[in-house]
């Protein structure tokens, strides 16, 4: 497992784990970042993540990206 930061650009991963407290985890799962889903990473800017998840795009920072474990 690696962070979602580690990810190639364009690349489908699976998410395996959401860490994290509690209210993080459940931020994140609400944004549809769900073990099991799927999450592309679309870009990178300036450390912040934009991805696709659930056909939404939804921009993440480094700091919630590294809890995502693909």
């Amino acid at each position: 497992m690696i962070p979602l930061t580690l990810a190639r650009s364009g690349e489908v991963n699976v998410i395996k784990r959401v860490g994290g407290k509690q209210e993080v985890r459940a931020h994140l799962e609400n944004l549809g970042f769900v073990v099991g889903g799927g999450v592309t990473v679309i870009n990178t800017i300036g450390g912040n993540l934009i991805v696709n998840v659930k056909d939404s795009r939804v921009a993440i920072s480094r700091e919630m990206a590294q809890k995502i474990m693909i």
